[in-house]
């Protein structure tokens, strides 16, 4: 569904991503990993449109997607999640969910201006949706608590649920585990198996190792913007490179798992 080859990004003299070949077929859960300012989240931006790549190539399902605008290639399926900055604190839950399924729209604009039979009953449709949705991810209860009000583990799932409003068939999801407590991070794996399911490829990035080993396919490891392993999660977990960028040394992988 994915696939970077050469991928490179230049800030000024600095290489932050440099010659990654990266890929995500129908159906995986990859994870991308590796310490602080290895060149995840670049990644992301990078195959999201949110920055320009300085040289190589980035297609999605086939298509060249390079030089597009974010909300094109959200259009094409590829959504991503951000850490809580896609939520508009002031607005419901479902309000949330109703700005973000414009990305994935049904109504036209003369239809909404003439509130037509056909509008109203789009327009009940898409509500229906986003509540089933909400119901998913576990939020259904919630629908009319305003954002701001909502726990910090709500919240990014709220991320998630309005990620799902735009209908990917590739979610990338930027530390869905970041800040949870053991029972939010056993319920949100259980969510993201589950999208899986319902046949979503899912790119992602975590810094809980556990969760990562248990949950990911593969795994594909960076240390300052190189690809240094990719592989089974116990082909990585044992990889002296990946124990040496993590820890400092290579005398105890078990530590790996832990973090």
């Amino acid at each position: 569904m994915l696939e970077t080859k050469g991928l490179t990004k230049y800030f000024g003299g600095l290489c932050a991503i440099e010659d990654l070949d990266l890929t995500v077929r129908k159906g995986e859960i990859v994870g991308l990993i590796g310490p602080n300012g290895a060149g995840k989240t670049t990644v992301f931006n990078l195959v999201t449109g949110f920055l320009r790549p300085s040289s190589g190539r980035i297609a999605f399902e086939l298509k060249d997607i390079v030089g597009r605008k974010p909300h094109e290639i959200a259009s094409l399926g590829m959504v991503r999640t951000f850490q809580l900055t896609s939520v508009f604190q002031d607005f419901t839950v479902v309000r949330n969910m109703q700005a973000a399924s414009h990305l994935d729209p049904k109504v036209s604009f003369w239809e909404a201006i003439f509130n037509t039979a056909g509008y109203r009953r789009k327009e009940g449709e898409i509500k229906s949706r986003l509540l089933r949705i909400l119901d998913f991810v576990g939020l259904g209860g919630v629908r009319d608590t305003v954002a701001r009000s909502l726990p910090h583990g709500h919240l990014k799932m709220l991320c998630i649920a309005i990620a799902l409003a735009a209908n990917p068939r590739l979610l990338l999801l930027d530390e869905p585990l970041e800040g949870m407590n053991a029972s939010e991070v056993n319920t949100t794996l259980h969510i993201i198996s589950e999208i899986r399911k319902q046949g979503t490829a899912i790119l992602l990035i975590e810094h809980n190792m556990r969760a990562v080993m248990t949950i990911c396919d593969r795994l594909v490891v960076l240390n300052f913007g190189k690809e240094i392993a990719q592989g089974s999660p116990s082909e990585v977990q044992n990889n002296p490179q990946v124990i040496q960028a993590y820890l400092g040394d290579e005398d105890d992988s078990a530590e790996l798992e832990e973090r």
